[in-house]
């Protein structure tokens, strides 16, 4: 059990960890000073909420591997995150709309782990929820403001539904990992994460007056194996340099 329990909880650690670093990117970069304020402030949140999850994890695995050790000083393919957290920022419509994708995500996973049995992962949960239902209301106002904007901004954040779309696959895979615990009362019930998700986003999508894509070709997934797409390993270069440079370093 301990073994599927720190996987599990290792997955939902990287996930806030690589957003969180995509995020920080828009520091001083923002298109406006309240959003730029408040991209950094969520990647702030999510930064947060890797160090408890990736803490716990280094307790459950009992190596000695502390949360900086996991977050400095593992290779891409040991790293857990969705597929959608890698993806670049490309522009204030494309972010918004990865961010609402894994913000619902994280929203109905978390509201479902708030009754786990497991007491540690229970209350990260509901710690975390109380973050992610303002990030949530964030990623969802913007999208209804992009999309039912100007027709430039309808269409980019059309483009970038239509781009991230092919990711949103990875969001629901199941192994086993997540039946062992499932069993358990530990983990989530994806299948019920997977159709409120669907609700809450095809609503938004329809209100901000963007379209569904219909996805002919196959879904990209891999993250619970390791397995990312080429973005994860320039994020990792910079985020992992000066730590893996001074590893004696004491900050």
């Amino acid at each position: 059990m301990n073994k599927d329990l720190f996987e599990y909880t290792l997955r939902l650690g990287d996930t806030s960890l690589i957003l969180s670093q995509r995020l920080g990117e828009w520091c001083g970069h923002g298109p406006m000073l309240e959003e730029d304020i408040a991209l950094t402030n969520i990647a702030l949140d999510l930064l947060g909420q890797a160090k408890a999850f990736l803490a716990y994890a280094g307790e459950i695995e009992g190596k000695g591997r502390n949360e900086d050790v996991l977050a400095f000083h593992r290779d891409a393919n040991h790293f857990r995150n969705l597929l959608l957290t890698e993806q670049p920022n490309v522009d204030f419509g494309f972010t918004i709309i990865r961010q609402l994708f894994v913000s619902t995500w994280q929203h109905y996973l978390y509201s479902e782990l708030t009754h786990a049995t497991d007491k540690n992962m229970s209350a990260l949960a509901v710690k975390s929820l109380k973050e992610v239902n303002y990030h949530l209301r964030f990623a969802s106002d913007w999208t209804l403001r992009l999309g039912d904007g100007t027709e430039e901004s309808h269409q980019r954040v059309q483009a970038a539904v239509n781009e991230l779309w092919n990711y949103t696959g990875d969001l629901f895979e199941i192994d086993q990992v997540d039946e062992a615990l499932l069993k358990l009362g530990i983990a989530a019930d994806m299948k019920k994460v997977e159709a409120s998700w669907n609700k809450h986003i095809r609503q938004v999508l329809n209100d901000a007056t963007l379209s569904v894509p219909e996805i002919n070709n196959f879904m990209r997934t891999g993250s619970r194996k390791g397995v990312h797409t080429e973005y994860l390993g320039f994020i990792l270069a910079e985020m992992q340099f000066l730590p893996r440079a001074y590893p004696d370093a004491k900050w």
